[in-house]
């Protein structure tokens, strides 16, 4: 899990963003109205985004599906208390997007006890 802390990257996806703060995102051609958005919970920087896939890889919420060595998936909490999903959008980079999780998901309430649970 170490070395998956020091390689991955967070990339974003401009779907999930109405304010692209420092990630460098162009809008997107066809915005697909229903999308989540990071915004929501307060994340505005690739270096925050980044800390907090970095904190569920030590917290070891990671997905047991691999791509190319990576998780497909990786989860984190919100500084805010929301549960969210990493999803792997680069194989060769390692690259990942977020989104925040619905809070009446089940999957989204085990992610907030085992985060806890690991503080």
């Amino acid at each position: 899990m170490r070395y998956w802390r020091r390689v991955i990257r967070y990339g974003g996806n401009p779907e999930h963003k109405r304010h692209p703060g420092d990630f460098a995102l162009a809008a997107p051609l066809g915005p697909r109205p229903g999308k989540t958005l990071g915004d929501g919970v307060r994340i505005f920087s690739r270096a925050e985004a980044l800390r907090l896939l970095r904190e569920g890889v030590k917290r070891g919420l990671i997905s047991a599906h691999m791509r190319r060595g990576y998780p497909k998936n990786l989860w984190a909490v919100s500084d805010q208390g929301t549960a969210l999903e990493a999803t792997l959008d680069n194989e060769i980079t390692g690259t990942y997007h977020g989104d925040p999780m619905p809070a009446l998901d089940s999957f989204a309430q085990q992610i907030l006890q085992r985060w806890s649970n690991q503080a």
